[in-house]
């Protein structure tokens, strides 16, 4: 199993990375791991012209690419930052996730292909407040954003969402082990995960080819 993780924290030394290293030492003998910080990731995170115009890869987002076109599982990590993803991890899926890379729309009707498809997905998020707190209040719009418009959209499945928090008032030191508890679980159960056949991701396109416009006129 090849693994690709995405440390999406900003700072080094955060409880993001920690977790994420407690996942890997979890992960079975023999899964081969690939990791990225999008902190040391040099690009522009501002896809300046949508799908209008072609804005190739630079060198950092060409290594990821390979290094998701190989992935079977992927795990990604951040803080919950006003109810999203830090800036920079926002960036990378509106660089990366393009058409024709990880999906791709039909000429002939509203649907689209899921190119990501065969690889399923671990997300580690940490948050101020309490779990309870997004799906209760506000029915965990993270959560549908995620599989529902991001990496669902693009055919990740099975995506499975840990949420831990809160983390401040000494609540992380209380709560730690059971957190690293249920990702080793999470990563030792990773193997198994029912992926179904898995795409090609670079197969047939430009090298690292960026932005595809699919359809005419398409804009946005």
């Amino acid at each position: 199993m090849n693994v690709l993780m995405l440390d999406g924290h900003p700072d080094t030394g955060r409880l993001t990375t920690a977790l994420l290293e407690h996942y890997e030492k979890s992960l079975p003998a023999g899964a081969a791991v690939t990791r990225f910080a999008v902190r040391d990731l040099v690009f522009d995170p501002v896809l300046k012209q949508g799908y209008g115009a072609e804005m190739p890869w630079e060198l950092d987002l060409q290594t990821l690419a390979a290094a998701l076109d190989a992935a079977d599982h992927v795990v990604i990590g951040f803080p919950l930052w006003w109810g999203s993803e830090p800036a920079p991890l926002t960036g990378l899926f509106s660089r990366m996730l393009l058409p024709g890379f990880a999906f791709k729309y039909h000429r002939d009707n509203i649907w689209w292909d899921r190119l990501l498809a065969g690889r399923s997905a671990d997300v580690v998020i940490t948050m101020d407040t309490p779990p309870w707190y997004l799906s209760l209040a506000f029915g965990d719009p993270i959560g549908r954003r995620l599989k529902h418009q991001i990496l669902g959209f693009c055919g990740v499945k099975p995506l499975r969402i840990f949420r831990f928090g809160p983390n401040r008032r000494g609540q992380t030191a209380k709560r730690l082990e059971g957190w690293k508890a249920r990702l080793a679980k999470a990563a030792a159960t990773a193997e198994g995960l029912k992926r179904g056949a898995k795409n090609s991701l670079l197969a047939g396109q430009t090298p690292f080819a960026a932005a595809i416009r699919e359809r005419e006129g398409m804009k946005d």
